[in-house]
């Protein structure tokens, strides 16, 4: 019998108990099951802890589960701030941090993300570490802002960046589709970044700001 390469991948690691209860809450909230993949998940804290990152910024929570795996990474000092649209997902995505030991890390800004981005650049916030998952029509403006608030060398993050075939679905042309192939053209060709694609999974965008 074949399995897929993601499938086997995933049969050599043990399951996490943290993790797994962000699974079993958005469930039991009736929250949709579209947290970041597991391998990726394991990728963000492995890109937080390699890059010495300390001020993370993340675009969409959810349940908390890219939350706890960016404030994994964390080495001593350092915090994560967390954008997201809907309260409840916000509390959800808390009671999961906290549960986890993590919640101390984690500040979340309710609201519509561009308003926050915008504030947060008025406030003169800067960060060392972007992970962008949130409505895919907004990424390309939450690429631009994430380089407007960046350190030099910070590492910009965005998850799903093949929606699940559709984006080299040249027949599929909706806003969402095309708002991620701009985002994909972007990160691609920006001459202030340095990235990569990962086609694994449903596709993981990691670029360097210059």
């Amino acid at each position: 019998m074949k399995i897929s390469d993601e499938q086997y991948v995933e049969s050599l690691y043990m399951e996490d108990d943290d993790l797994a209860r962000v699974k079993a809450g958005l469930a039991a909230h009736g929250m949709p099951d579209i947290s970041v993949h597991d391998g990726y998940g394991r990728l963000l804290t492995l890109l937080v802890a390699m890059s010495g990152a300390s001020r993370l910024l993340e675009i969409g929570a959810l349940g908390g589960y890219s939350g706890i795996c960016l404030v994994r990474g964390l080495k001593g000092e350092g915090s994560l701030v967390s954008l997201e649209l809907l309260p409840n997902y916000a509390e959800v995505a808390q009671a999961h941090m906290n549960a986890a030991g993590l919640g101390d890390k984690v500040t979340y800004i309710i609201g519509d993300a561009k308003e926050s981005l915008t504030k947060l650049k008025e406030a003169g916030r800067t960060f060392d570490f972007f992970f962008i998952d949130a409505d895919k029509e907004g990424y390309p403006v939450y690429l631009n802002e994430a380089i407007a608030l960046a350190e030099p060398g910070a590492v910009i993050v965005g998850d799903n960046i093949l929606l699940r075939g559709r984006t080299t679905n040249m027949d599929k042309q909706g806003p969402s589709v095309q708002a991620v192939r701009s985002f994909n053209e972007a990160i691609a060709s920006d001459e202030r970044l340095i990235s990569t694609i990962l086609p694994g999974y449903d596709g993981l965008a990691i670029a360097i700001v210059k």
